[in-house]
């Protein structure tokens, strides 16, 4: 009662979500809200929208770091760059982005890899709270040494130091890194494709939605990508026993990834198109203010990190 109610009243749909882990974030928000019951706590959600934004955060899946399975990375580096070098232009989706510590790994590798200048990452996420952190690329100064250790591991070839200032308790990343990054918000449960990508990086999501739900975000991958585009996943994903199993060729399956060869049906392209249009059209702001903040800050950025 309580999701479908969440639903009907603000559109954001977790009925389909892995019921253990749902059922314990509820009631910790319940805890928190000092409410006695699941029935008290969708009244106040039903009434109080500053409720459901605190819910939000914690039905979002933030767990996160930088170089994160810093062997992933390798793989990437290894298998995924050299196709990505073939073409003159890459769209990448960066499918529940969160705070924004996968994004600028990926960001610092593929600059590393020559390749960031000729790339646009859209990073995307349910929550604008955590998108607004993202954006910002501010990180807890506690936090640099394991993630140094982590791009190390992951194959950097610089001093990971020369990507940030510290300040104060945190960190500020290079804002050159996110020049070419659209960060937006995007709901894998409802929402449709929005543009055709060569590589779909959704790592560590799908473990915590229902089988039913997992289908439907394969679905959209699969729409969402190239033909012989890449699909990255978690650990503890896979394509195996998904409705798109066969069209996938695994480029290394240790590390979760895989090469798109199956074709889109008639059916499934119309249902793109469609989409792209509909969805694209929510997100021209934010990528078109994006790109202005980009280009009025580059001279500022550049004298402040000596470039």
């Amino acid at each position: 009662m309580l999701l479908e109610g969440v639903f009907r009243r603000y559109g954001f749909d977790f009925r389909n979500y892995a019921r253990a882990s749902l059922r314990r974030r509820l009631r910790r928000r319940r805890d928190l809200e000092g409410i006695p019951t699941v029935s008290g706590l969708l009244e106040r959600l039903l009434h109080d929208p500053l409720c459901m934004e605190r819910l939000l955060l914690d039905l979002s899946i933030n767990v996160t770091a930088m170089f994160r399975d810093p062997e992933f990375y390798r793989a990437f580096r290894r298998t995924v760059v050299p196709m990505l070098r073939t073409y003159p232009y890459v769209r990448i989706w960066n499918a529940g982005c969160s705070t924004g510590e996968e994004t600028y790994s990926l960001a610092i590798l593929l600059a590393e890899e020559g390749l960031l200048d000729r790339t646009r990452i859209y990073a995307t996420d349910i929550n604008q709270a955590v998108l607004a952190r993202a954006r910002d690329g501010v990180f807890p100064l506690e936090k640099m040494r394991e993630y140094t250790e982590n791009y190390q591991a992951a194959g950097g070839t610089r001093a990971f130091s020369e990507y940030y200032l510290a300040a104060y308790d945190g960190v500020r990343f290079d804002p050159m890194l996110a020049a070419n990054v659209v960060f937006a918000q995007h709901n894998l449960v409802a929402d449709r494709s929005f543009n055709e990508f060569h590589v779909v990086l959704c790592r560590n999501v799908l473990i915590y939605f229902d089988k039913t739900l997992q289908d439907r975000v394969h679905h959209l991958f699969f729409d969402s990508l190239t033909r012989f585009g890449i699909l990255a996943l978690g650990q503890k994903e896979s394509v195996a026993f998904s409705p798109h199993e066969a069209d996938y060729q695994p480029l290394d399956d240790a590390q979760r990834l895989y090469r798109r060869v199956g074709r889109p049906t008639a059916q499934n392209a119309a249902s793109q198109t469609t989409a792209s249009r509909t969805t694209a059209t929510r997100t021209t702001a934010t990528q078109t203010a994006a790109t202005q903040t980009a280009a009025t800050q580059t001279a500022a950025v550049r004298g402040a990190w000596g470039r």
